[in-house]
């Protein structure tokens, strides 16, 4: 019975069951897009990661949620690179290629690994507050009064998330998401999740702390997400949310309440950045799905 090495890397802390919980298959050359799915789904966190070969990067990687194939994922990069980290890889620049595109990654002596995702995309939704507070369980009025400045928007650093600002850290902890309705909301405005957050962080060198619910994808809610904190931070940029006075380095606080807390660092400038640390807390092997051979061939 064939086997294969798996992984959980908690990735955007270094405590181990903290952060957010990511797969990691380092050998993924000889499995097929079924066979990745159902590893994915038997592991049974929010992605897996899938390592192959790339015949134009150094490496090549697929995500996979419980349920779907999703094109980008932050914190499952982060604890990818973490493991090869881990695995004698130097201290340097990587690249990596994904479903958009050639990524560089860089992984500091500390082991700090940062991915530069892909240029920012934004643009305002019409959707209706009304709508938004709703499906997220949340106060109309507390979004309506934190949203004066910043709007409802899309925004994308390879995956687009809703982003929607509300007023305290006591309305994000209240939303009681109807997953359904949070799930019609996405693909309204052809969105991966939604993000909620607040300015009235637990730290005061937090700058944001922030909840991501993405049920269409398989993902009610996601302790720390690397993706979504990237376009948050580029759609705080894009909107004039620091008055000109841009951070050299956000810091974006997650995963609280789900009782996975996790810190995700950003840069802006010619790139968004995305950074954070991972530590192994499972390395053991997984049985294969039998598939047929022609699946393997043209995965």
């Amino acid at each position: 019975m064939e086997t294969t090495r798996i992984l959980q890397v908690d990735a955007f802390t270094d405590e181990p069951h903290t952060g957010n919980p990511a797969g990691v298959v380092p050998d993924a050359d000889g499995l097929s897009s079924d066979q990745m799915q159902a590893i994915a789904a038997e592991m049974a966190v929010s992605e897996t990661a899938f390592l192959r070969s790339s015949e134009t990067a150094d490496r090549r990687v697929r995500y996979f949620t419980p349920t779907q194939e999703v094109d980008l994922c932050g914190h499952a990069t982060i604890g990818t690179f973490a493991h090869l980290r881990d695995e004698g890889l130097e201290p340097g620049t990587t690249t990596l290629e994904t479903n958009v595109g050639r990524l560089e990654i860089d992984v500091d002596e500390d082991g700090t690994v940062w991915m530069t995702q892909d240029e920012p995309s934004i643009r305002e939704v019409d959707i209706g507050y009304g709508r938004v507070a709703d499906a997220l369980g949340v106060d109309r009025a507390a979004l309506e009064g934190a949203s004066d400045d910043i709007p409802l928007a899309v925004a994308s650093t390879g995956l687009p998330f809703l982003i929607v600002p509300i007023t305290y850290l006591s309305d994000v902890g209240d939303a009681d998401p109807d997953l359904a309705a949070v799930e019609a909301l996405t693909n309204a405005v052809d969105a991966t999740g939604v993000y909620l957050f607040t300015f009235d962080a637990l730290e005061a060198e937090s700058t944001v702390h922030g909840r991501m619910f993405a049920p269409g994808a398989g993902v009610p809610e996601d302790p720390v997400t690397g993706t979504a904190s990237g376009a948050v931070s580029a759609y705080l940029d894009r909107f004039g949310a620091f008055d000109g006075d841009l951070p050299a380095e956000l810091r974006l606080e997650q995963g609280h309440y789900v009782d996975r807390p996790g810190i995700v660092r950003v840069r802006l400038g010619d790139a968004v950045r995305v950074g954070g640390r991972g530590v192994t807390v499972l390395d053991g092997s997984m049985t294969v799905p039998e598939t047929d051979e022609d699946e393997i061939l043209e995965a």
